[in-house]
């Protein structure tokens, strides 16, 4: 009796432990009213029909959120959604509405709902501040996950600085970014402009959450959509499995140095609180130092760095540069992924058809968002920061602008000999043919800064 009794207590010790060492779901909905919700920003209206929150479009009105009362850190949470073809939405997490920033604009991570063509449902936007951290041009296969005229289930993961989506178990969003760490939920219902798109409808059901023993809560896997990261001069695990390594280390001139030249700059250049800056001298004064490359040289790799522009700013960076000691000290040759504000800096309207544009390669091909099929670049403006990537692999050259890919070509091929020919650099023998060359950062005289520059080969 006593070893039956004591196998007893045993086992309902072991199985309440194991209880509390859950996930607690907590629903965010009551299924009944909006009780715990705040509406904010704009007028659309919510209801409640047949335990759905229903969100409807309404015209003049803003984007409107009905934001939760309550703030949460880490947390998985879980619903679905459906939404009729033609409106926009977003599921906002971890957001800010603060009376002292934007007058009180509702700004933060935003899941999208979108059932429009380009399918970027699951991506991360960044409502009211950065635009888009993760739009689904870099997951062909997120891409598919959304079903229109159904409900589908969202599966969102906020632990740390890792930002994970799911939609009908199909992998969309992966991505890293140290913004912010605490912040309300909201629906979002996108503002509209047509006649024909009042009364479109968002609905959300059968919302809950887990903020504790998130173990337990967590999918496993989603490496199958790209990890995209925005960690500040740092890689992450996942960057450092697959070969990555900083350019620059955040802190020193490592690495780097004068083009045409033994060391780095003493002038023009400066190292401030993790950023490279381009100091911003006047042209053609002693003060203005010149181009810098790396130490290195580089053929098949993968590049990425933040850039900042000044109002105005012009720069540039360059690859396949090769050295001629004969030029001057901080001038170098080589294809140019052009860094330009293009709303005020005159060489925008230079070139040919806008090929001297931000991600243009210069003045050889225009920039174009490949990724949505329109001319829309959605480059942040001077003192905003932006994402640059450029692949290079056996000849075939990538542009990528936030993700979105910009510029693609083959160097070696007959077409881009010709656009060359046609250029600038048409008294440049076997421009950009070289096997292997430095990666310049142009001093353009403005000021310009860099940051979490990192590269791997293949």
């Amino acid at each position: 009796m006593k070893k039956y009794l004591l196998l007893t207590l045993t086992t309902t010790f072991f199985l309440c432990c194991f209880s509390l060492a859950q996930a607690q779901w907590k629903e965010l909905f009551n299924g009944t009213d909006l009780k715990g919700w705040t509406k904010k920003n704009g007028n659309a209206e919510y209801k409640v029909v047949n335990k759905t929150i229903v969100g409807v479009s309404q015209l003049n009105t803003p984007n409107s959120f009905l934001c939760t009362e309550e703030a949460y850190g880490d947390f998985v949470l879980e619903l679905e959604v459906k939404v009729d073809l033609g409106l926009n939405s977003g599921i906002q997490i971890r957001s800010i509405s603060d009376p002292n920033i934007q007058a009180g604009k509702v700004h933060g991570y935003q899941v999208e709902i979108d059932p429009g063509s380009r399918a970027w449902s699951g991506g991360i936007f960044d409502e009211g501040r950065n635009g888009w951290l993760y739009p689904l041009s870099v997951n062909a296969e997120g891409q598919k996950a959304f079903r229109n005229g159904q409900w589908n289930k969202y599966h969102i993961e906020a632990v740390g600085n890792s930002l994970k989506t799911w939609i009908n178990g199909i992998p969309c969003a992966n991505l890293l970014d140290p913004q912010t760490a605490r912040g309300f939920i909201a629906l979002q219902v996108h503002q509209i402009k047509r006649e024909e798109q009042v009364g479109l409808t968002v609905q959300w059901k059968n919302i809950r959450i887990a903020t504790e023993n998130l173990k337990d809560a967590v999918w496993k896997g989603g490496a199958e959509a790209p990890e995209v990261s925005y960690l500040i001069n740092q890689l992450s695990a996942n960057e450092q499995r697959k070969g990555w390594r900083l350019l620059w280390d955040g802190k020193t001139t490592a690495g780097w140095r004068l083009a045409n030249y033994d060391k780095f700059p003493t002038v023009g250049w400066a190292i401030q609180d993790g950023v490279l800056k381009v100091l911003g001298t006047k042209k053609d004064t002693l003060v203005k130092s010149g181009d810098i490359i790396t130490d290195q040289e580089f053929s098949n790799f993968e590049l990425e760095l933040d850039f900042k522009l000044s109002t105005g700013a012009n720069s540039g960076l360059k690859y396949f540069v090769v050295e001629d000691r004969k030029k001057r000290a901080g001038t170098g040759l080589g294809p140019e992924f052009q860094i330009l504000d293009d709303k005020v800096h005159p060489d925008a309207k230079e070139g040919v058809n806008g090929n001297r544009t931000t991600g243009s390669l210069y003045d050889l091909i225009t920039a174009e968002n490949l990724s949505e099929g329109n001319n829309d670049k959605r480059m942040n403006p001077p003192g905003k920061w932006n994402k640059l990537r450029i692949v290079s692999k056996d000849g075939h050259v990538e542009h990528w602008l936030n993700n979105l890919k910009m510029v693609e070509y083959d160097r070696h091929s007959q077409i881009f000999r010709n656009l060359v020919s046609k250029s600038k650099y048409n008294t440049y023998q076997n421009f950009a043919q070289a096997v292997s060359g430095h990666i310049l950062l142009q001093d353009h005289g403005d000021e310009v800064h860099f940051r979490s520059i990192k590269i791997r080969e293949f």
